[in-house]
């Protein structure tokens, strides 16, 4: 069973031009102890996935389908169900860490609050000491429990971040463009560190970025999205390596790959934004920043369909398969 189902789900925000889609109609799911990436350009609608799980949406949005946690509709859940699966169930790492934590409490005490809240039976001195722990276990020292988020490193900000997400024992952990402030350096020893704690905890981890290269280090799975849609889906070295799909081509092709010298050190550009939601193109909502489009493109939407062994994308121009056979 996986501790992650999202059905269906569709997600939209209010605005002066009326409703703005930002998911439309998304099927995904995180089994136990997996990690799946889910990558896009910027406006896609990762982020507004990742807030959905934990109802951590802001007012105005309106939420349709169902967002099953460990079997349980987070939807349909009361706040003190809610509240009592925050962090215990499943937690999240948000993008910024100093937006993240609170400037005028030590971090330790920021860590040892989420225990005190989600433990009843823990006491001060034991949620501190856990709290100690948790930092030691995220590789820093644990007297940096009584440092302020000021005195922190981006790095050392983004670390602790990980342990306040790690200090009720969640089965999920949501990482939401967990490296994107980050120099290059420390983004690596960030995804070490990722890495290591979920192979260490047996976590599943819903993985978020724009970064397809960073994917195929921490990912077993990748799930790629365009305009509040899932695109493609896949193994993650097969995704990256032989993309079905012209978009994850294109996400792909925009990053050098560093150490191969017969390929690329320059990236390829896409052409083009991403679409307005309040203007998404008709048929393929892709075709017009497509190299490949045919005029079939912009007429006819195209369904997530089954392109191989535990292959899915959405495109005109693939052939399905239907029981291992090409239809």
């Amino acid at each position: 069973m996986s501790i992650l189902e999202l059905k269906d789900l569709r997600i939209s925000y209010a605005s002066s031009e009326g409703r703005l889609p930002a998911v439309r109609g998304v099927d995904l799911h995180v089994d136990r102890g997996e990690v799946l990436g889910l990558a896009g350009e910027s406006g896609c609608g990762k982020s507004t996935i990742a807030a959905s799980v934990l109802r951590l949406l802001p007012k105005d949005a309106e939420i349709d389908g169902e967002v099953l946690l460990d079997g349980e509709d987070v939807l349909t859940m009361g706040w003190t169900r809610l509240r009592a699966v925050r962090w215990s169930k499943a937690s999240i790492i948000f993008q910024g860490a100093m937006h993240g934590l609170n400037p005028v409490k030590r971090v330790g005490d920021q860590i040892a609050q989420a225990i005190l809240i989600h433990d009843e039976s823990a006491s001060k001195e034991s949620a501190a000491r856990q709290a100690r722990e948790l930092i030691e276990q995220v590789k820093l020292p644990a007297r940096r429990a009584r440092a302020y988020p000021h005195e922190l490193s981006g790095g050392q900000k983004q670390r602790i971040m990980i342990a306040m997400a790690l200090a009720c024992g969640p089965e999920l952990v949501i990482a939401d463009e967990p490296t994107t402030a980050l120099d290059v350096m420390v983004q690596a020893q960030i995804l070490d560190l990722l890495k290591g704690l979920q192979s260490e905890l047996g976590l599943a981890t819903l993985f978020i970025t724009h970064d397809l290269s960073v994917l195929t280090e921490v990912a077993d799975r990748i799930a790629v999205m365009y305009a509040g849609k899932i695109v493609e889906e896949g193994p993650a070295k097969q995704v990256f390596d032989k993309p079905k799909h012209p978009y994850t081509r294109a996400l792909g092709s925009a990053f050098p790959e560093i150490g191969d010298w017969s390929y690329r050190m320059s990236p390829v550009g896409l052409a083009g934004d991403p679409p307005h939601p309040n203007d998404i193109p008709s048929g393929c909502a892709f075709h017009p920043r497509c190299p490949v489009a045919t005029a079939e493109c912009a007429d006819h939407e195209p369904r997530l369909e089954s392109v191989g062994p535990a292959r899915s994308a959405s495109c005109l121009l693939l052939e399905p398969v239907q029981n291992g056979q090409m239809a």
